[in-house]
């Protein structure tokens, strides 16, 4: 679908403010990084990033987690300096990366609810639940939770993993009417976007051969091609 033809074509063209709710830092800049700039050059937008992203690299001594922690959330505060924005347009839970399944849902909705609730923000884009990262379809779950509280606020979806690593991503998302929206002007924003999240591009962390480090052919699809989302369904 496009933009012109969608009933929230305000939020896609940065006329409306919105909230990105992220599992981990990354996602923002992956799957929302051109709309969170035209955003920020516009109505405005707030990322609220769920976990501190510090299970990346397990085996490493010389970034332990709690080091990690503050380093991604330093990452993801660049990043969204890049795309326009500044700290003030970051909530940073801090809650334990892998693990989301294991905190309490009611306090992180109630918590999620009063942070959306005060940026005045009516849409909120959330992972899809086609993601199999369990930290993104608990993210969904509380979105969901979020929907029956706030029937007033209207939920998007957006794929990170699903259109990654689903070989019928395509057909799987058809039924939804996805909006696709170019970067256009906003790649390059979006590009020192990515690049700031060193950490998860095997820039930083030199003693850990098995930690997570982003596939390069994932990292220049976000980066170049149409940003995906869909009312959540």
């Amino acid at each position: 679908m496009n933009v012109a033809d969608h009933p929230d074509q305000a939020v896609f063209e940065g006329r409306e403010k919105f909230v990105v709710l992220a599992p981990h830092p990354d996602d923002e800049s992956l799957a929302c990084g051109a709309l969170l700039a035209r955003a920020f050059a516009g109505a405005g937008a707030h990322v609220i990033c769920l976990t501190n992203g510090s299970a990346s690299h397990p085996g490493s001594r010389a970034w332990p987690p709690e080091r990690l922690g503050v380093l991604r959330c330093a990452e993801l505060t660049r990043a969204i300096e890049c795309l326009g924005g500044t700290a003030r347009d970051l909530t940073w839970m801090g809650l334990p990366d892998a693990a989301l399944y294991r905190v309490d849902p009611q306090d992180v909705t109630a918590r999620l609810e009063k942070t959306i609730a005060r940026t005045g923000a009516r849409h909120v884009f959330v992972p899809a639940r086609e993601d199999h990262h369990e930290d993104h379809q608990a993210t969904a779950a509380f979105a969901t939770a979020l929907r029956t509280k706030r029937p007033d606020w209207i939920f998007h979806s957006y794929p990170v993993w699903s259109r990654w690593d689903d070989p019928d991503f395509a057909n799987s998302i058809a039924p939804y009417a996805p909006i696709f929206l170019a970067p256009e002007e906003h790649e390059a924003r979006k590009r020192s976007a990515i690049a700031a999240h060193r950490s998860q591009l095997g820039q930083v962390v030199a003693d850990d051969p098995l930690g997570f480090v982003l596939p390069s052919g994932f990292i220049e699809r976000f980066a170049s091609e149409d940003e995906i989302f869909w009312r959540m369904p």
